[in-house]
């Protein structure tokens, strides 16, 4: 669901409506994607190699706390939103529909609403392993 969604943003709005491409939702959008996949490619390699910190782990478990919220609101939906009247005025997608009576913009519209519902799903997941990641941790700690 996560890569369905990043995928729509970025090659179904971002790539094709130039006018919203240098918003200041982009910017917060990538940057949120950015470090938290800095942070958690970091920590699968060093998991790899044994040699993981446990402030690495730490910050892989929490900073999604902000960072999966701030990529969302501000960034995602917030640009969908924007892209809304270009979706419109250019009929985008409606040409590829054509057989089929489909549009992008009540499409976009109606993933605005459902998505922070769908999203509340992930984030709660991500809530289950860190209590699974770091909850091991902290017991482990304990132990010795």
């Amino acid at each position: 669901m996560q890569w369905g969604g990043r995928t729509h943003f970025l090659l179904a709005i971002v790539r094709r409506i130039h006018e919203v491409q240098e918003l200041p939702a982009v910017f917060i959008t990538f940057f949120a994607w950015s470090l938290t996949e800095v942070i958690r490619y970091s920590h699968y390699a060093l998991n790899i190699s044994g040699g993981c910190p446990s402030w690495l782990t730490y910050l892989r478990y929490t900073l999604f706390i902000v960072l999966y919220p701030m990529g969302l609101a501000p960034g995602e939906m917030w640009l969908m939103y924007q892209a809304l009247p270009y979706i419109k005025e250019k009929n985008l997608y409606g040409d590829f529909f054509t057989s089929v009576p489909f549009s992008y913009y009540n499409f976009v519209t109606v993933v605005l609403l459902i998505y922070p519902f769908l999203w509340l799903n992930l984030y709660l997941h991500l809530f289950k392993q860190r209590r699974s990641k770091l909850g091991k941790q902290h017991h482990k700690k304990k132990k010795i």
